[in-house]
């Protein structure tokens, strides 16, 4: 007769769903053309990246959000060419992320769902701008999670002497 122990049950995976994605807050300003210039120009841009991640009211749902401020200034000049300011989301249901691996879950695993929607939208932006589309180098949201806790820890490092 075969034994009839039950099985051990493996652990259930991990569950992302990406359940919604919108632009929460936009702008884009065309400096050149509002301060009357034009002609030759060498941009230089710089991009700067923040992610807020928080939880919903509904069970395992949380919202990401992606924070990018462009700024786009001409080489020789260094006069603005444009500003462009974008907070772009997303609502995801994650299920069984350990509480431990939550937080570096939300900060580098969602964002990079989101990522190319975002960078989608900032060439769309840029080209109907008046410029050509500014196509946004990937962004290795792990370094930047790992880059913040860094900046964390010799920030309460320093309030800890400073006491």
């Amino acid at each position: 007769m075969a034994d009839e122990t039950p099985a051990q049950e493996a652990p259930a995976g991990i569950k992302m769903s990406v359940l919604a994605q919108y632009i929460r807050d936009m702008s884009f300003e065309n400096i050149l053309v509002q301060k009357g210039g034009a002609g030759d120009v060498t941009p230089d841009v710089s991009v700067q990246v923040n992610i807020d991640a928080k939880k919903r009211t509904v069970e395992n749902q949380f919202e990401v959000i992606i924070k990018l401020m462009i700024k786009s200034n001409d080489k020789a000049s260094e006069a603005a060419l444009f500003l462009m300011e974008l907070d772009y989301g997303g609502v995801f249901q994650v299920e069984n992320v350990p509480e431990d691996q939550l937080h570096p879950f939300l900060l580098i695993e969602c964002p990079r769902m989101l990522f190319p929607f975002v960078r989608r939208v900032v060439s769309d932006v840029t080209r109907d701008g008046g410029f050509p589309p500014l196509n946004l180098e990937t962004i290795d949201f792990l370094q930047l999670y790992r880059a913040e806790l860094t900046r964390r820890a010799e920030a309460e490092a320093k309030n800890a002497t400073v006491s």
